[in-house]
């Protein structure tokens, strides 16, 4: 039976139904992002500024009304990862929005474990504007390149053996007939080229990401003991509450080891992050599931499994509106 039909099985009123919170990572920022809900609820108001005051920016600038820095990894990270949980907050105090299972998208597995009680938001926002800017100074802007590859029968081992030829690593898979491949731009091009002329791939679409760095390769690995040593410097909360959250890393829910928790965060820079193992794992326990964040790129990837995904724009008892 598919996901999709054992959907309509579910009240969507039962109240004792666990419920999967996903958030995105970049690329879902926009502009005024979290304005709505910092106007309306304090609670979402006092999430910017414990944020702000503890990785020393002013997010609502950035988020509001400064294009120019939230186009910026190391400002972008920290950003998003407050309007997600700005917006978590709003719907548990006003809605009672209360997930079980916790997951996230690349960045968003940072969201993912404060919302879980793993880290708390001050630690997890000073980490993630540390990760952004090791990210964009690892490659220098404009030198990197990622594109996503679409293709129906997509064989996501045989596009990673396919593209290692060209020194090209397979950044995301992000959805069943989705992968994104990233390096450096001259070997990412010629990785392209080379999958147009192939027989197997060559009706496979492939689009430019606009991105400043070729995130999830092995151009992140001088980063890597930077993260970790920053990571073994802060408190977890309750590093056993991250069997909630699922890794992008292992594809699986994390195993409640503090140690393997970190091992896994440092490894997700350099490697794909697996998040159609991680959607597979959220509909093995819910088919209710609920994408916080600024944009809603996540919907479509759990499309592809037949699973609609609601939205906190779309679900009106959510949003408040």
């Amino acid at each position: 039976m598919s996901h999709h039909s054992q959907h309509s099985r579910h009240s969507e009123h039962d109240a004792h139904a666990p419920v999967a919170v996903v958030f995105p990572g970049q690329g879902s920022q926009r502009l005024g992002m979290g304005k709505d809900f910092h106007d309306k609820y304090p609670e979402s108001r006092r999430v910017f500024e414990e944020a702000s005051e503890a990785c020393g920016l002013d997010l609502t600038d950035i988020c509001f009304s400064n294009e120019a820095e939230l186009a910026l990894t190391e400002f972008q990270q920290p950003a998003i990862l407050t309007v997600e949980i700005a917006m978590l907050e709003a719907m548990k105090v006003h809605h009672g929005f209360r997930p079980t299972f916790f997951a996230g998208h690349s960045l968003g597995e940072y969201t993912a474990l404060v919302a879980a009680g793993v880290y708390r938001l001050a630690d997890a926002v000073r980490i993630v504007r540390l990760r952004g800017k090791l990210m964009q100074q690892a490659v220098p802007a404009g030198d990197g390149a990622m594109t996503a590859v679409i293709h129906r029968d997509l064989d996501v081992a045989a596009l990673t053996r396919f593209v290692a030829r060209f020194e090209v690593d397979v950044a995301n898979y992000n959805a069943l007939d989705q992968a994104v491949i990233s390096g450096l731009a001259a070997p990412v091009t010629a990785a392209v080229n080379a999958l147009r002329e192939d027989e197997t791939w060559r009706k496979a679409k492939t689009i430019p990401l606009r991105v400043s760095a070729p995130f999830h390769s092995r151009h992140m690995w001088p980063i890597q003991e930077p993260l970790r040593a920053a990571l073994a410097d802060i408190t977890t909360v309750d590093a056993w509450a991250d069997i909630s959250v699922t890794s992008n890393n292992t594809g699986t829910f994390h195993v409640g080891s503090r140690d393997e928790l970190e091992k896994a965060l440092v490894r997700q820079i350099t490697s794909t992050v697996r998040w159609v193992d991680n959607m597979r794992d959220l509909l093995e326990k819910t088919e209710e599931v609920v994408e916080v964040g600024p944009g809603r790129p996540l919907r479509g990837f759990f499309a592809s499994l037949g699973i609609e995904a609601s939205s906190i724009r779309d679900t009106r008892t959510l949003s408040g509106d």
